[in-house]
This record gives structure tokens, C-alpha cells and sequence, in this order.
């Protein structure tokens, strides 16, 4: 299995023993577990935001007629900078 070496300051590294030796179980572990959580969440929220671009694409003449104020000006519209 490939592996990963992380460099960790004194305090960050002392943190994890504590925290290891709390939930009883050991910093590879722990720290495993908290990179797989962090994969998990970041997967969520992509599909998340997948989600919502194709709920808003799907919907967005609606979104455009409720909240016209809200809407970019068409090319030629609006102020020339």
C-alpha cells in the first residue's frame, strides 16, 4: 500500500498522541481516519455543487423571471466602462 510521510510541528504532534491515546487507538489511525473524512466531505461537496449547477441550469429561465433585479446586463446594456 503506498504511503505518505507528513511533517507535523512538536505541538501538533503531541496533540495527536493526546488524541490518540484518548480514543484509544493509535496516531496512524487517527490520522487515517481524518483524511479519509476530509475526502469524503470534499466528495460531497462536489456533488453538492454538481447538483445545484444543474438544478440552477434546469431552472433558470424561472430563476431569471423571479428576480429580474439579480439578472446581468445583456451585451450593449448597462454602463461602458
Amino acid at each position: 500500500m503506498p504511503a505518505l510521510n507528513v511533517e507535523f510541528s512538536d505541538r501538533e504532534l503531541e496533540d495527536l498522541r493526546q488524541i490518540a491515546k484518548e480514543r484509544g487507538t493509535s496516531m496512524k489511525a487517527l490520522v487515517r481516519a481524518a483524511a479519509a473524512a476530509d475526502i469524503a466531505r470534499h466528495r460531497a461537496l462536489q456533488e453538492g455543487a454538481e447538483a445545484f449547477r444543474q438544478f440552477f441550469s434546469a431552472h433558470a429561465d424561472e430563476f431569471a423571471a423571479a428576480f429580474p433585479d439579480d439578472e446581468p446586463p445583456s451585451r450593449g446594456e448597462g454602463r461602458a466602462d
